[in-house]
């Protein structure tokens, strides 16, 4: 029997999650197999966040408390994952909750914002325009959320449409536990934690922060240092995984 504080035990109550949640139409088919990726990389990370993802967590929490017109933007997995931690961020920060989907269905639509008001979030509605440079769905958004962004939460992220953000001027922080992925790349800031990890982390941190400290946190930022240290520690765990 796995202990219930045990990082494999929490894996297991979140695929079990998934499953529930593409059942009912909230996760696409295909976001299971984005989490089982996602999963693996967590393995690689000893299931425990870094050193350099706390800091990137609390430039994260710095960069949105800093923010104009915060906006978070949330998937299917991420509503089914922690539409709770979502709901508390959004409190702690003052950003706007928009759903945007890949797979994009009205039934998908109205689940997964029913799930994140059911969770205490306040969800952004209106009528999605296709206003971001893509060929696909994520493309439709709100003139007065993703749109008017000037900094813009993407968990568990496409690649081309973090990129058309970043194109646009706004600051994008990723959450995506593979370093080396075109989001990671692409992103003004990318943290390499487990979700359900790093969204009460942040949470945590916009409690805490400053003007001064949040400034000190932006200028020193980094992100091809934060994503070469969350490589240096997969070796580094590769490395000892027989001892």
């Amino acid at each position: 029997m796995i202990p219930a504080d045990h990082p494999r035990y929490r894996s297991l109550v979140a695929r079990e999650r998934l499953a529930e949640c593409a059942r009912a139409g909230i996760v696409a088919l295909e976001g299971l197999g984005a989490h089982g990726r996602g999963e693996a990389f967590d393995y690689l990370l000893g299931e425990a966040t870094t050193a350099s993802a706390r800091r990137a967590e609390e430039t994260a929490a710095a960069m949105l408390m800093h923010a104009a017109h915060p906006v978070i933007s949330v998937n299917g997995n991420t509503a089914a994952l922690a539409a709770g931690a979502v709901a508390d961020l959004q409190r702690a920060s003052g950003a706007l909750v928009e759903v945007n989907l890949f797979h994009r269905t009205e039934e998908r639509m109205e689940a997964i914002t029913a799930l994140l008001a059911a969770a205490g979030a306040a969800v952004l509605h209106g009528e999605a325009e296709r206003l971001l440079p893509l060929s696909h769905d994520r493309a439709l958004c709100l003139r007065e959320g993703i749109v008017a962004a000037d900094v813009v939460l993407v968990p568990l992220e496409d690649g081309d449409r973090c990129e058309a953000l970043v194109a646009m001027g706004k600051t994008v922080i990723a959450i995506d536990l593979n370093p080396l992925s075109r989001t990671a790349r692409a992103a003004t800031l990318t943290v390499v934690d487990e979700l359900t990890r790093a969204l009460p982390a942040i949470t945590a941190a916009c409690a805490a922060m400053d003007d001064g400290r949040a400034g000190a946190l932006i200028a020193a930022h980094d992100n091809r240092r934060l994503l070469q240290e969350a490589l240096d520690a997969i070796q580094e765990r590769i490395a000892h995984a027989l001892d």
